[in-house]
């Protein structure tokens, strides 16, 4: 079956809509794994207009497709790709624990579901960043 997939794939308009379908799905499993973690229904406060979790919940998109992006291009095949995108996805959600830990001050979900755009904003921009560094040992 693999033999098959993969021939299947040296089609380009095949391989783009194979790796896009398996990107978005892989989307919305991970932000559903963030959705169970979050203190707070992200698309919830979305709908209410809650800018803090917009802007968190854009960055874990771009980080999450930034991941399989990398992980796309690193790799041979659809397998190895989603390997190291679920790889680089559970470090992405590690980060976001270490992120939380490390501000004993606040609790960013608390402060995110308040509407702090600051908090938000850099919630935003740290899932963008990690999902670049993540993205570059996905490359070695």
């Amino acid at each position: 079956m693999q033999q098959q997939v993969d021939s299947l794939l040296d089609n380009a308009y095949f391989a783009t809509m194979a790796y896009f379908s398996v990107g978005v799905l892989a989307l919305i499993v991970f932000l559903y794994c963030f959705e169970i973690v979050a203190r707070y229904k992200c698309w919830d406060e979305i709908k209410n207009g809650n800018v803090a979790v917009a802007m968190a919940t854009g960055g874990k998109i771009f980080g999450i497709c930034n991941i399989f992006r990398f992980s796309i291009l690193a790799n041979d095949s659809v397998y190895q790709s989603m390997i190291w995108a679920l790889y680089g996805f559970l470090l992405l959600l590690a980060a976001y624990f270490l992120f939380e830990f490390l501000t004993p001050v606040f609790r960013i979900d608390e402060e995110i579901k308040r509407d702090n755009r600051a908090v938000g904003l850099i919630a935003m921009i740290i899932s963008v960043s990690l999902s670049y560094l993540i993205g570059a040992t996905v490359m070695l």
